[in-house]
């Protein structure tokens, strides 16, 4: 321990950060493992690399010159060429059968802006049966996986936060029903918070401030884990990508890996049309002959507000955080040397840390900075990036706060809306209201159907029709 140690100390110091020692001395055997093996994960070389790009200068003003709305392939339902999806539908089911593909979800989070304590994959949202994500996930790629006739790997990014109590959680639903070979879990990257200074901070005597390094990092956690390595072995070669946070996503949709793959893209995604000039996502944008995502909080009002001859916004694919990405283009991007790699971004927060006598520090206003990536900046460097629309009925209603907009109550809503459109469309008499709400809550497990057009064609197989009523669960 004395030469590990003293090694680190050595490194820190020639760094300017030798600070992070200052309570070495009074630490048990145990505090000061734990303080070496945080020093030990920071490149202490990038840190010193972020201090003078994002430090010392402040955060720069995001260049938007020349910024264009990006082209996207409009939905069958929106005017878009219902042969074209039917032929991108095809080559993905192609991929699909010949086992080309895994999921990846993002799951660092903590339930705590739901009340809910526990990784967020662990809320309960469903209407009926309260399955969480995690299972509402887990029973799309069981679906898929019979359909197709080959397993579909999972890959599921945690943080050291959630890490144990996310495995703990599938151990005990025997994996839902996958095989748990084929569930592949790692650790998000973190990195240190630092001061105006660019002097890392400490938490704790024991404890650097550590955050997670964004849902960009999950690039070169890929990558750094072995994860991608592993699904190299199984011959994958196409990621379908979403976060945790939203149980209506197609986690396995043929049509836009089929997009994806016969457009030869190293990374596609999906749009949703904005609802209004202010909604709170990112814009698909073109600039310079490149794809970017250029966040809410950074586009100009006057640019958001901006509108065709018809009155339609002229800046309107939004982000939705649903991506395909290409296993050799994210092995690029995650390898540390490569010359492709994700911008850090800046930002500004309130860290707990403790002060130089060792004395906790709450602070009322932003007194340290985070370091960030976000995975929409692989755009840029992505080749023949495609953007595909869906419908935000059909697959975006996020679980993010406790009550309000984005809470569990509209998701739950917006589930029981799906699914009365379902059983509609089969023929179904089901009484709804303007919004389309059914008056009770009923339940369509993915394993059912995990489409309109599944839902339909499942319905009219069966034999003996169940009856639509409150509490009524499709299995």
């Amino acid at each position: 321990m004395s030469r590990k140690l003293l090694e680190l100390k050595q490194k820190y110091e020639a760094a300017g950060q030798g600070h992070v020692f200052r309570f070495a001395e009074e630490l048990s055997e145990s505090a000061l493992r734990n303080l070496l093996d945080q020093a030990s994960e920071i490149d202490l070389h990038e840190v010193e690399l972020l201090n003078k790009e994002l430090v010392s200068g402040g955060a720069k003003p995001l260049n938007l010159e020349g910024l264009e709305p990006a082209p996207y392939i409009a939905h069958p339902a929106c005017g878009g060429d219902a042969a074209l999806w039917q032929s991108a539908r095809e080559a993905g089911e192609e991929a699909l059968r010949a086992g080309r593909v895994a999921a990846f979800t993002v799951a660092g989070g903590q339930g705590t802006r739901l009340g809910f304590n526990g990784p967020k994959g662990t809320f309960p949202v469903t209407p009926i049966r309260e399955a969480t994500l995690f299972q509402v996930f887990a029973e799309k790629i069981r679906a898929a996986s019979i359909k197709y006739r080959k397993p579909i790997p999972w890959l599921i990014m945690t943080s050291h936060v959630n890490h144990q109590a996310t495995v703990a959680a599938f151990e005990e639903q025997a994996y839902f029903g996958l095989d748990r070979n084929l569930v592949i879990f790692f650790r998000q990257g973190r990195m240190p918070a630092v001061d105006a200074q660019g002097k890392i901070l400490l938490e704790e005597k024991d404890r650097i401030a550590m955050s997670p390094d964004g849902h960009g990092g999950s690039l070169r956690a890929l990558v750094r884990s072995g994860a991608l390595a592993k699904l190299k072995k199984l011959r994958i070669d196409t990621i379908s990508y979403f976060q945790v946070d939203n149980p209506l996503v197609h986690a396995i949709d043929p049509a836009f890996i089929g997009f994806h793959l016969q457009q030869q893209s190293e990374m596609s995604s999906k749009m949703i049309p904005k609802a209004y000039a202010s909604e709170k996502v990112g814009h698909f944008c073109q600039q310079d002959g490149r794809m970017v995502v250029v966040e809410y909080s950074d586009m100009p009002n006057a640019l958001q507000e901006e509108t065709t001859r018809d009155g339609k916004l002229r800046f309107v694919a939004g982000s939705i955080a649903i991506h395909i990405l290409s296993v050799g283009f994210v092995e690029r991007l995650g390898d540390p040397g490569s010359p492709d790699s994700l911008p850090f971004h800046r930002a500004d927060k309130k860290i707990p840390c403790i002060d130089e006598s060792g004395k906790p520090v709450q602070p009322h206003k932003p007194n340290g900075i985070k370091f960030e990536m976000f995975v929409f900046d692989a755009l840029p460097f992505a080749k023949n990036p495609v953007v595909i629309e869906t419908r935000r009925e059909d697959e975006f209603s996020p679980v993010k706060n406790a009550e309000g907009l984005d809470s569990a109550k509209t998701c739950r809503d917006d589930q029981l809306r799906q699914f009365s459109r379902w059983a509609l469309a089969a023929g179904v008499d089901l009484p709804v209201d303007v919004t389309g709400l059914p008056p009770f809550s009923f339940e369509v497990s993915p394993l059912f159907a995990d489409s309109e057009t599944a839902f339909v064609e499942k319905w009219n197989s069966l034999p003996v029709k169940p009856i639509i009523e409150a509490g009524t669960v499709l299995l």
